[in-house]
């Protein structure tokens, strides 16, 4: 059959490799790809966001199912306009993908079902949100309704911080409509996972786990990005703490969304925060994450295609689906001034060495001319190398080892990812 991923960042990068593992699989196709995925598969000029280009490329070049990486189009309703005209598509409906799409639907469904979450208010004031604010306890989360690229969260341990970003949010409007509401939150305390599930509306899958590193900097330091390495299995990860999670949050939402009206079909990505009070939720996401889907996909021993064949054609129930016990670890190299400002077009020197210790993805990265060798950085994460082993030490060992080979100018990752487990 003929796939097409859409996306160009590492997450995609993965998805492609994996797929391309498939007996199925006879063409491949990226959309927009980077210079990772033209070594596997067709690159197609067509932005993440053109949804009716991307529906017209599927159409000409006869694609027989279209997996969706990144979030924003699927909040659009990408998965919509390709069932309307007949294509298979993986990943949930534009109204099960508010679950992500708002942090307001998300929060208003998980205290109306009982899904155990931190206290919150909804504001469209910004007056009435600063007023809040002084009168809570610190520290206290703010966090923009809608997509924000990863960056619409802020964890004020200040009564100034905290109106600081809310006037980013609704006056300066830095993250467009996205901050036209905004969450104030209670700030959840304890060790936070991310836990994945692919889920067809009804059945759903073993959960797999992992951790990663927001803080741009060593000891979770510097300003939070989309993400700066992670690893799986978590060390404290458990049969028993997975159940829990699976009977208390990740079937009650899946439950929930379809009493809604809007049955979840894809992947359900719940960030979770282990509290003294048990697993409560921080977010839900409705794709995979980056990085950590850097880290999980080359733990699955499974046919990634038929999984997600079987979530779309809703017979996930009679599809056998394994995860190795083979830890991985994940380090990101990012353009110098990330998350902020930074430059690109930089000439990535080391990876064919790095390929020989482990696995690289790419992420901001593009081929320096057609028909030339050469790979560009071209944005802010440019890419992921990861490290396998029977233990994190192993892995992470393998990772750091891959990274010390890529050099291109600015270029920096953080030293300390899966350090000290």
């Amino acid at each position: 059959m003929k796939v097409m991923v859409v996306g160009n960042g590492a997450r995609e990068h993965a998805l492609a490799w994996k797929i391309r593992q498939s007996r199925d699989v006879s063409d491949l196709y990226v959309a927009p790809g980077n210079a990772g995925t033209s070594a596997m598969a067709t690159n197609l000029p067509v932005s993440a966001t053109d949804l009716e280009g991307l529906a017209q490329a599927a159409l000409h070049h006869g694609v027989d199912f279209t997996v969706v990486g990144p979030e924003t189009p699927l909040a659009a309703g990408i998965v919509d306009c390709f069932q309307e005209r007949g294509l298979a598509i993986f990943g949930p409906t534009r109204k099960a993908a508010r679950i992500e799409g708002s942090k307001v639907f998300a929060k208003e469904l998980m205290v109306r079902h009982g899904i155990p979450t931190g206290r919150a208010e909804v504001f469209d004031s910004y007056d009435k949100a600063c007023s809040y604010v002084k009168a809570q306890p610190l520290p206290i989360v703010v966090k923009a309704d809608g997509l924000a690229a990863g960056k619409g969260v802020t964890v004020a341990k200040s009564v100034e911080q905290a109106v600081r970003a809310l006037k980013e949010c609704m006056v300066e409007r830095v993250f467009g409509p996205a901050g036209d509401r905004v969450l104030v939150e209670e700030c959840l305390v304890g060790r936070e996972v991310s836990v994945f599930v692919f889920t067809d509306g009804e059945s759903m899958s073993p959960m797999v786990a992992a951790c990663d590193y927001k803080r741009a900097h060593d000891g979770d330091e510097g300003p939070n990005t989309g993400g700066m390495g992670s690893y799986s299995p978590p060390e404290f990860w458990s049969a028993a703490l997975e159940r829990e999670i699976q009977e208390r949050i990740m079937r009650p939402t899946v439950r929930a969304l379809a009493q809604q009206g809007c049955p979840f079909k894809g992947i359900l990505y719940g960030g979770i925060m282990l509290t003294e009070n048990g697993p409560q939720v921080v977010e839900f996401n409705c794709r995979l994450g980056d990085p950590e889907t850097q880290v999980i996909l080359p733990r699955l021993s499974s046919d990634l295609v038929e999984i997600l064949l079987a979530v779309t054609e809703g017979r996930l129930n009679k599809t056998p689906i394994e995860w190795s016990a083979e830890a991985c670890v994940g380090v990101v190299m990012a353009s110098g001034g990330y998350p902020g400002s930074y430059e690109t077009g930089f000439p990535i020197a080391g990876l064919p060495q790095a390929e020989r210790r482990g696995l690289v993805f790419h992420g901001g990265t593009r081929v320096a001319r057609e028909g030339a060798p050469g790979v560009l950085s071209d944005g802010g994460r440019v890419l992921t190398v990861v490290g396998k082993g029977q233990s994190l030490r192993q892995a992470r060992a393998q990772a750091y080892e891959g990274v010390a080979q890529v050099h291109f100018e600015g270029g920096f990752y953080r030293k300390d990812i899966a350090a000290g487990i």
